[in-house]
């Protein structure tokens, strides 16, 4: 089972939306071939995601979701009206893919991005290296395991 880690704006989406709808929903800001991708050839349904809030005070890791239907075409990118859409893709061959995620758990305290720069063993974790912008990144077993522990679990 693989292990994610995926940023969402709290004010657009947070982790307490995600678990008051109470059911799958497509995850939004898609548009990175980078992400594209690992949504398409990686992610699995079942596979864990770290909620990651971004762009707030105090940026972090806020909780846990999984991944609850395999990389479809994300029909935003064919709405003119949507600030997603994208007259450059076809419907039969679409650029830009998403994925439905479902709640699992809210931590108790967001766990901040300077915790996650201080603590052993992160070091190589993605979301912590300089210049890092992309909004889904894999996360290796054993850093899964340790954020975990720094959330109490």
């Amino acid at each position: 089972m693989g292990k994610w880690l995926m940023k969402q704006e709290p004010e657009n989406f947070g982790i307490e939306d995600l678990e008051k709808i109470g059911k799958p929903v497509k995850w939004k800001k898609s548009r990175n071939y980078m992400v594209r991708n690992s949504f398409r050839d990686d992610m699995k349904v079942g596979d864990l995601a770290f909620f990651y809030h971004s762009n707030c005070k105090p940026a972090g890791v806020a909780g846990v979701m999984r991944i609850a239907a395999e990389a479809y075409p994300d029909p935003t990118q064919f709405d003119p009206d949507s600030a997603y859409y994208d007259p450059k893709s076809k419907k039969e061959n679409p650029t830009w893919l998403s994925v439905d995620v479902e709640f699992v758990e809210k931590f108790d305290e967001v766990i901040p991005l300077g915790t996650l720069k201080e603590t052993p063993g992160l070091e190589n974790m993605r979301v912590i290296q300089r210049g890092n912008r992309i909004s889904v990144t894999p996360v290796a077993e054993e850093e899964w395991e340790i954020v975990l522990k720094l959330a109490g679990k």
